[in-house]
C-alpha cells in the first residue's frame, strides 16, 4: 500500500517505465549529477540520471562503475548528441546494461538511437516542438521530457506551461511524456500529472541535496537566490548556434558575453568549422560549471540554476526533499 496513493496511480506509466518507485527523474547536471547524487535519488525511490556531459568514454565507464557500487536500483545516463564520441559513449552503456538513455542537446544522429536500442535500453529524448517530438517518438523515442525555458542549464524560449498545454493534449494518451522546467513543489507535479504527464523531472531542488557534492559556496550561493537572479545568456552572434543557458547572474556570466566573442572571431579570421565553434562553446560550459560546482567559484563559475532556485532554502537529503515534493502532491490531489 503506498502512502501516495493518488500521486502514485497517476505515475503509474512513468513508474512502470523508470522501474522506480516514483516517476521523479533527477535532471542530468554536469559535475553535479554524478554517483553520490545519482545513487541517492534512485535509492530513495526516484530515478537518478548520469550526466556524462564533456567526459570521455573511460571516464564514463569508471562513473557507471562507481554508481552500480553505491545502488541496485534503476539509474539513467544521459548523453550529450554533439559530444564527438557519442558512439562510443554508447557502447560503454551497452556494456554496462545501462537500462534508460537520454539523449539531449540536438537531433540524435543517424544510428544513434538504433545503437542503443541495440542492447535493449529505452530511449529518453527531447524536442522543443510537437513536430519535432512526434518525429522523434516515431524514430524510436521511447520517451520524451518536455522542458521549459525556467529550467536551468540549457534551454528553449516557452515557459513550461505552455508546453504542458501543447504537448500533452496531442501525445499522452499514446506516448510517455515527463515535464521538467521550474518545478520546485508538489502541488505543480499534482497539476502535471492531471493534464497527462507520467512523471517529472528537476534539477535544481536537487543540486544542493545533502547528497550533492557540490561546494559548499555553490550551495550557498543558491540559497540567497530567488527566481530573478536566474537569468537566461545573451547570443551575440546570429551565426553562432549558441543555445541559451539559465544561472545566476555573476562575472562568469559576463564571461560567457566575451567568450562568444572570441569564437566568432575565430570563425572569421581562423576559418574554423561551424561544428568546431560550438564545441568550444560547450567545452566553455563544462569549464566554467566545474569552477563553481567542485572549486567553489562562485564570481567567475557557471552557478546554473532555474527560477525554481527560491525554493531553495537549505541542504536537505534527497529521501526527504523527494518525500516532501510526493505529499505536497497527494494533498493537493486530495483537494481535488
Amino acid at each position: 500500500m503506498t502512502a501516495y496513493p493518488k500521486t502514485s496511480a497517476l505515475m503509474a506509466r512513468g513508474t512502470a517505465f523508470l522501474g522506480s518507485e516514483y516517476a521523479i527523474l533527477c535532471g542530468a547536471m554536469s559535475w553535479v549529477s554524478e554517483r553520490s547524487l545519482v545513487s541517492a535519488i534512485s535509492n530513495a525511490g526516484g530515478f537518478g540520471v548520469i550526466a556524462c556531459g564533456a567526459m570521455t568514454p573511460e571516464l564514463l565507464d569508471a562513473e557507471i562503475a562507481a554508481t552500480r557500487g553505491l545502488t541496485d536500483k534503476p539509474f539513467g545516463v544521459n548523453l550529450i548528441t554533439m559530444h564527438p564520441q557519442l558512439f562510443d559513449l554508447i557502447e560503454v552503456c551497452g556494456r554496462h546494461r545501462v537500462g534508460h538513455v537520454v539523449l539531449a542537446g540536438g537531433i540524435p544522429p543517424k544510428g544513434s538511437v538504433e545503437a542503443i536500442k541495440a542492447f535493449d535500453a529505452k530511449v529518453i529524448v527531447f524536442a522543443p516542438t510537437l513536430a519535432l517530438a512526434k518525429k522523434l517518438l516515431r524514430s524510436g523515442g521511447d520517451a520524451l521530457v518536455i522542458e521549459g525555458m525556467e529550467a536551468g542549464g540549457h534551454i528553449g524560449p516557452v515557459s513550461t506551461s505552455v508546453l504542458a498545454q501543447e504537448f500533452l493534449p496531442e501525445l499522452a494518451a499514446d506516448h510517455l511524456v515527463f515535464v521538467a522546467g521550474g518545478i520546485g513543489r508538489g502541488e505543480a507535479i499534482a497539476g502535471y500529472l492531471e493534464m497527462g504527464a507520467v512523471g517529472v523531472q528537476l534539477g535544481t531542488r536537487f543540486a544542493c541535496a545533502k547528497e550533492s557534492i557540490a561546494h559548499p559556496a555553490f550551495k550557498a550561493a543558491f540559497f540567497r537566490a530567488n527566481a530573478r537572479d536566474a537569468v537566461a545568456s545573451v547570443q551575440v552572434d546570429p551565426r553562432l548556434p549558441v543555445i541559451p543557458v539559465r544561472a545566476l547572474k555573476n562575472k562568469g556570466t559576463e564571461a560567457f558575453t566575451a567568450k562568444q566573442l572570441e569564437v566568432a572571431r575565430a570563425l572569421d579570421e581562423d576559418g574554423i568549422a561551424m561544428a568546431e565553434a560550438q564545441l568550444q562553446i560547450e567545452h566553455y560550459w563544462a569549464g566554467a560549471l566545474r569552477r563553481a560546482v567542485i572549486d567553489g567559484d562562485v564570481e567567475g563559475g557557471s552557478l546554473m540554476a532555474g527560477q525554481s532556485v527560491g525554493m531553495v532554502k537549505s541542504e536537505e537529503p534527497v529521501a526527504d526533499i523527494i518525500a516532501q515534493l510526493m505529499a505536497q502532491s497527494e494533498v493537493a490531489l486530495g483537494r481535488r
